[in-house]
């Protein structure tokens, strides 16, 4: 990823190089401070899903490939290859993935603000400055998507780091020969619709800067992404990533996405729009419009799941902040910009702070680590044999990292029968594995979720655990008679260690109890 953070001052007119008028200074160093305090508030955050990508690096460093279960056909349940290999780095230099993914994206978050702050000051000076940097500074959900474990932050910073360069060949200025191929094949392996959104980019300079290096380095890139998607159809035997089939095609879902996040960065999106209608920007604003809307389109046709705190729509954000300095930087009446500039600012403090989703993901990690987190250990602790060491759960993330354990994820993401139309009941009922945890709304269920028969899927276990996640969200661990007893104790056990240092006893999901804890962190 050492593209996003590469410089081309040779390159750059000399005015660029001069040292920035002390108001610049410290509105950056401003704006710098503001999203350091956004990154701690929100650092205890690790999403449940980020621990699938934490599974597959381990296993990959460990040298068994990148693969779910160390036993069986090997299953892509994964749509973030990049991730998953940068991870396995981490993994293999014996560092913890939640921590080394974080420290990952809070880098790339401030190579995102520093490319917000220079262009948007180069382009619109420091109302540009202002607005593009401040919307992204602004827009709570970033902190949680740079601190959450995922390939969020790490695709926003290569799109816009591709703009940047689209934006240069507009301006007459050549970009080496490299660059763009290389940032298409790397944000097409951070998650697959990468490839798209960087076509724009790629196309304009390719009809712009025409040259054999050029065609060259596109050429390899082609080959490079040839290579990569034979050899994954190869190893996994089928076209697309697992949670394509589980996943993609839900058109409904995918209307209300669209409808919410027009909503969510209306100001933003007007901004950019508005480029188009202006001749002196309309080349710019054709690029920007155009990349934003082939980066959403994905989303729009495929209802995404799990798109917590607009997680998805965050993949072209700084795009959107850039193209909200550029066009207020365009406009001849100053205070008209000025204007409009606060109103987008001020539009995604106010949509990222009422997010209907924020009091739940605020308080997500402490209610991960005191459940989840805390079941996986105890699963790896109980005196269970190798060979019998399985399990069948929903929420596939941190149980099985942590436990080590084979297992069958029944909702599909992670297992091609699933995926492919098979019962999940059969599936588990098939596999016998030691334990099943059940994900509820209540402690004692009547019936499953996601297709899970309940009374057949559990016949014959016992329920050893009942795990509290927060209010209405339960985990209840149903054990093999024989291991009830060692299973039980160990999670429980696991369970009491985590919960002073986990909000013990909150269970309420409200945004006052993540800024108590806040509060109680402050070094008063």
């Amino acid at each position: 990823m050492a593209a996003v953070h590469a410089d081309i001052d040779s390159t750059m007119p000399e005015a660029d190089r001069r040292k920035w008028p002390l108001p610049v200074v410290l509105a950056s160093l401003g704006l710098l401070v503001v999203f350091l305090v956004g990154a701690w508030a929100a650092w205890f955050f690790t999403v449940d899903d980020a621990f699938i990508s934490y599974r597959y690096s381990a296993n990959l460093a460990a040298g068994h490939g990148p693969v779910w279960n160390l036993q069986g056909p090997p299953v892509e349940g994964f749509t973030n290859f990049a991730w998953v290999v940068w991870g396995a780095l981490g993994s293999a230099l014996g560092l913890a993935l939640p921590l080394f993914t974080k420290v990952t994206s809070l880098v790339l978050g401030l190579a995102t603000l520093a490319m917000l702050i220079r262009e948007g000051h180069r382009r619109a000076g420091m109302l540009g400055l202002l607005v593009g940097a401040g919307a992204y500074v602004v827009f709570l959900p970033t902190y949680f998507h740079i601190t959450g474990g995922l390939e969020t932050a790490a695709f926003a910073a290569v799109l816009l780091r591709l703009v940047v360069l689209g934006l240069r060949v507009l301006d007459g200025t050549r970009v080496r020969a490299w660059e763009p191929p290389a940032l298409l094949i790397l944000l097409g392996m951070i998650r697959p619709e990468g490839a798209l959104a960087a076509l724009p980019v790629v196309v304009w300079w390719l009809v712009r800067q025409r040259g054999r290096a050029q065609w060259l380095w596109t050429a390899a890139a082609v080959v490079v992404g040839a290579g990569y998607f034979g050899w994954r159809w190869q190893y996994y035997g089928q076209l697309l990533p697992n949670t394509f089939y589980v996943k993609f095609g839900n058109l409904s879902l995918g209307w209300i996405w669209t409808k919410h996040t027009t909503l969510v960065l209306l100001p933003l999106l007007l901004l950019t729009l508005s480029l188009v209608f202006r001749r002196a920007t309309r080349a710019a604003g054709v690029l920007l419009v155009v990349t934003v809307g082939v980066t959403y389109v994905t989303y729009a046709v495929s209802g995404p799941t799990m798109d917590y705190l607009d997680r998805f729509a965050d993949h072209a954000v700084p795009v959107l902040c850039l193209g909200a300095a550029l066009a207020v930087g365009a406009l001849a009446n100053r205070a008209v910009g000025s204007v409009l500039g606060a109103v987008a600012v001020g539009w995604s403090a106010w949509a990222g702070a009422t997010a209907p989703d924020l009091g739940l993901m605020s308080n997500y990690g402490p209610d991960l680590q005191r459940t989840h987190v805390a079941i996986g250990k105890g699963l790896a602790r109980a005196a269970v044999p190798a060979a019998d060491r399985s399990v069948a759960m929903t929420d596939a993330g941190a149980i099985p990292y942590f436990s080590g354990w084979e297992s069958i994820d029944y909702i599909g993401l992670n297992d091609r029968e699933i995926a492919h139309g098979a019962a999940p009941t059969d599936v588990v009922v098939k596999a016998r594995p030691t334990v099943v945890v059940v994900t509820a709304y209540v402690e004692s269920p009547s019936e499953g979720r996601y297709g899970f028969d309940l009374a057949r899927g559990t016949a014959g276990y016992v329920k050893a655990n009942s795990v509290q996640m927060r209010d209405g969200y339960w985990q209840l661990v149903y054990v093999l008679p024989q291991y009830a007893g060692t299973v039980g104790e160990q999670v429980q056990e696991a369970v009491a260690q985590a919960a002073p240092a986990n909000d013990p006893g909150q269970m309420e999901d409200t945004v006052e109890r993540w800024l108590n804890r806040l509060w109680r962190q402050l070094p008063l």
